[in-house]
């Protein structure tokens, strides 16, 4: 959540937005079916699961405060010029009863400026990072509340991370946040930052941080998206990396501050956070809000979160790609680094070209991705080598049978008819299981 401060800092950037859909009722919520909860995803390849918690309380039941703490009062406590009342009655925070978490803002009496209540929850554990070598995703699964620019001024959703430090006496920004997600004004946006160092000014501009700029997010009011961030401590320098359903799309590297100042934001474990503000500094520098205009009872969904870590070293993090085809392995065909080359299956032979490396949710040799060819989704789409460009059709992610599973066309990396003559180019294909779709890290 950026500070008030930002207000006076930030600009707007140009983004196409949503026509308004209730301009006769502009204070209307628009009605939205239940969504089907889906199941906590495995492990990215390369990752463990941690943690999740996919909310599968009963309808409209609090939540678990062996997990979950509320956080109360006053939004203008929390020094970001928020105006609502943050509590924890069912009526602002609740689970459904179909496998989401909710956060209702709502309004009372006739002045847009006061009568808010909403929600804030964060985890009571805070030991989710990365240690020495290692990688740490945090992930949830989000539904902006489905509003627009006409009746949405003031709304600030946000999925963020502060350092455990700060809940033993060090003093933000130093202990480190990171915001995962935040829209404001239900622009159809995502932002993501880091915040670090002292403030005001210091290495990381704040109150400001380091930030993506407002980047689109088509549909995420009126439907679920993936908001992920990597702290990745196997790289050097070390780096965090932000997703947008599943594709790279900001990284902020260590060497952009200083080390001290990194090493207090960064190396060290965080408690995750879910609020849903009204007005406040951040959404004053995008108009300002909320407004006569602006509905009551705009609400946060989420579906789930997780967090997923890889060990220093660890088995899954390097190595050859074993196939289930006896003797074979994934390889760079040729040792070639050329944009184009072969994803292809050969003899196990521990050449550089099938040396493998998990970086985030992409898989790596000589310098290049796995990729699909042409953002393709149809069975039969070859798999190459290309430049890592953060694209979704370079994500790839542990599935059942040790798949290696392409999120975005849902396919899983396939050798094409069982082949096992050296240099057959894989190909994605239907998951089904199958041992030409088997493969292991070794």
């Amino acid at each position: 959540m950026l500070p008030i401060a930002v207000a006076a800092a930030m600009t707007v950037a140009s983004l196409g937005l949503a026509g308004s859909a209730m301009a006769a009722n502009p204070r209307a919520v628009l009605a939205v079916p239940a969504a089907v909860p889906t199941a906590v995803p495995g492990a990215p390849a390369g990752f463990t699961t941690t943690w999740s918690d996919d909310f599968s309380g009963g309808s409209n039941a609090g939540l678990n405060t062996g997990t979950w703490k509320y956080d109360t009062g006053p939004g203008s406590s929390f020094g970001t010029g928020e105006i609502e009342t943050m509590t924890s009655s069912t009526s602002n925070v609740f689970t459904d009863g179909n496998g989401h978490l909710v956060l209702k803002a709502l309004h009372s009496g006739s002045d847009p400026n006061s009568g808010w209540t909403s929600g804030r929850v964060e985890t009571q554990a805070a030991t989710f990072g990365a240690p020495a070598g290692g990688v740490v995703m945090m992930q949830a699964s989000i539904q902006q509340p489905n509003l627009n620019t006409s009746n949405g001024a003031g709304y600030w959703p946000a999925f963020w991370m502060l350092g455990s430090t700060l809940r033993t006496g060090t003093v933000w920004p130093g202990s480190g946040e990171v915001d995962i997600l935040e829209d404001v004004n239900s622009r159809s946006s995502v932002f993501g930052t880091l915040h670090c160092g002292v403030n005001p000014g210091g290495p990381c501009n704040e109150s400001t941080g380091i930030g993506s700029g407002e980047r689109g997010c088509g549909g995420c009011q009126t439907g679920y998206h993936t908001y992920a961030v990597q702290i990745d401590r196997s790289v050097s320098p070390e780096q965090i990396r932000w997703y947008l359903d599943g594709a790279n799309y900001f990284t902020v590297n260590a060497t952009q501050v200083d080390a001290t100042t990194w090493a207090n934001a960064v190396d060290h474990p965080f408690f995750i956070i879910f609020d849903l503000a009204m007005g406040g500094g951040f959404p004053a520098a995008f108009g300002g809000g909320p407004n006569s205009a602006t509905a009551s009872g705009g609400q946060m969904n989420i579906d789930y979160v997780a967090v997923y870590n890889k060990a220093p070293g660890g088995s899954g993090g390097a190595g050859q790609v074993a196939s289930g085809m006896a003797g074979k392995c994934l390889d760079d065909l040729a040792g070639a680094t050329a944009n184009g080359t072969k994803a292809d299956l050969w003899d196990c032979n521990g050449t550089p070209a099938q040396h493998w490396q998990f970086v985030g949710s992409t898989l790596q040799t000589s310098g290049k991705c796995l990729d699909v060819t042409g953002f393709g989704t149809a069975n039969g789409t070859l798999a190459e080598l290309w430049d890592c460009n953060g694209g979704a059709n370079q994500v790839w992610q542990q599935g059942a049978n040790n798949s290696l599973v392409n999120p975005a066309s849902g396919k899983c990396l396939d050798d094409p008819g069982f082949a096992t003559t050296n240099g057959t180019q894989l190909d994605i294909w239907d998951c089904n299981g199958g041992v030409n779709q088997k493969w292991t890290m070794s």
